[in-house]
């Protein structure tokens, strides 16, 4: 039997939450439907002596506005925190020692020459191809892979040192498939009305002057957790899975099955929102429309997992091969890569992550080309990190404490042609009254992204009833 429930959120991360608070706000019916035991998706802060411990994401950049705008509107803005800029320090390693990342690197584009220089991250045929930049005339190119781009302007040296490390820890994938227009759009425009990107940053620089903005990586006192913990309060979720999804009239019948897959129940509702993966939604929109099942189907994810551990600060006996601390963490480019992807130095990155007396370590497994690292077990993926950490850095304690998040099919890669594809999926959304998308797979991956599709979609529900 059919019941009727207003709006359907389908997925509890931090997408489905956001539409959820708004149509809340908005007094507009609805029941979010979660298959998981908890809410907040990749967002999990976990508290364990003394340490605060992010399962996930651990920050979000301050320059898109959505994140603090609803931190702000949930009173949450006392508890916002920066990064520890003073000390940011981030090493690359490099034929198995650890170099400093030079000063005034903006993710690819050299914006300092005496420290670019000076660095032994890079040889001089790079820096000289790097000064040589300064003189590209603008061109226009359609999409290609951000490896492709960054060779063109730069070299592979840079590509393998620069790029692929750093792109890595943000969006765990190949720099060979990704698209320059959707991963570094800014540098794409730069090259079409500029022709150098780093001139182009270096006017632009400039021209903003000297920055007042605050930190670039924001969280919260309590991990990032607080945020999702908060949109969640009064809100009951319905835990169960959404098998499928077929026309009603002008609305949805939706069935969703209970925990083990039993209990199954028809539910009507006016209007969908799907914040969950792209891979997830295509299976239930193909009945609607075969072919944006299809095009969802081409936006192609991958899995990480992250293995935190806590040691004692007297015993911890890691650092880099000059004498001095790992700064803020470091990067393994694919070409220097065993396993391990990066590291953090959490209690260095920001204040309140552990006690005095304890060093915080956060390391990152998987992307592309490893996904399957998520299927080792907690002791071998422990075994892995502390070997690497023994080798990188000297560090040969034992851990008070490991604690171990896997994300499978969790992040959104936006390969070649994904600004095409996009467009299309959009249009064949528009195509069906009542349905919306939301979350990572789409137009930006971070935490401000999520939220600002969440609330649009939610926008879209309150605008425009499906009758």
């Amino acid at each position: 039997m059919a019941g009727v429930v207003g709006a359907v959120i389908v997925g509890g991360g931090i997408a489905g939450l956001s539409a959820a608070y708004d149509l809340a706000k908005s007094g507009t019916p609805f029941t979010l439907i979660e298959k998981l035991p908890r809410l907040g998706g990749v967002i999990q802060t976990t508290a364990r002596d003394g340490c605060v411990i992010e399962g996930g994401p651990d920050s979000f950049i301050s320059q898109k506005p959505e994140a603090l705008a609803l931190i702000k509107e949930l009173g949450l803005e006392q508890e916002v925190i920066g990064s520890n800029d003073h000390s940011r320090v981030t090493y690359i390693l490099r034929r198995g020692r650890l170099v400093r990342l030079p000063e005034g690197i903006r993710m690819i584009v050299p914006t300092r020459a005496w420290p670019l220089i000076q660095s032994p991250l890079l040889g001089w045929g790079t820096k000289l191809r790097m000064g040589l930049e300064l003189f590209r005339k603008p061109v226009s190119n359609p999409d290609r892979s951000v490896a492709d781009f960054v060779i063109d302007h730069f070299g592979r040296e840079a590509l393998d040192y620069l790029a692929e490390p750093l792109l890595s820890g943000v969006y765990g994938g190949d720099p060979r498939e990704m698209s320059v227009v959707s991963v570094l759009g800014a540098f794409a425009e730069m090259e079409r009305t500029s022709g150098s990107l780093a001139r182009a940053v270096l006017k632009q620089s400039r021209a903003r002057g000297p920055s007042s903005a605050g930190t670039l990586f924001r969280t919260l006192k309590g991990g990032l957790g607080t945020l999702t913990a908060k949109l969640s309060e009064g809100l009951t979720a319905r835990r169960g899975e959404v098998e499928a999804i077929e026309r009603a009239g002008s609305g949805f019948r939706i069935r969703v099955s209970g925990d083990l897959g039993v209990n199954r129940e028809w539910l009507d509702a006016s209007s969908v929102i799907l914040a969950c993966p792209a891979w997830a939604a295509a299976d239930l929109v193909s009945s609607l429309d075969t072919r944006l099942g299809e095009l969802l189907n081409q936006i192609p994810y991958t899995s990480s997992v992250t293995v935190a551990m806590c040691y004692d600060a007297g015993s911890f006996d890691g650092g880099t091969s000059d004498g001095r601390g790992a700064g803020h963490g470091f990067l393994i480019p694919r070409v220097e890569r065993r396993r391990m992807a990066a590291c953090t130095f959490v209690d260095a990155k920001f204040e309140g992550r552990a006690p005095a007396n304890r060093v915080l370590l956060r390391c990152f497994f998987g992307g592309a080309g490893d996904d399957r690292v998520v299927d080792e077990s907690d002791e071998t993926l422990t075994g892995m990190a502390r070997e690497e950490l023994r080798t990188i850095l000297g560090l040969t304690a034992a851990p008070l404490f490991s604690s171990i998040s896997r994300w499978p099919r969790s992040m959104a890669q936006y390969t070649v042609g994904h600004s095409a594809r996009f467009k299309e999926i959009q249009a064949r959304t528009a195509a069906i009254p009542g349905l919306y998308l939301a979350g990572n797979g789409y137009t930006g991956i971070g935490i401000p992204d999520c939220i600002r599709m969440g609330r649009a979609a939610a926008a879209g529900v309150v605008a425009n009833p499906v009758l």
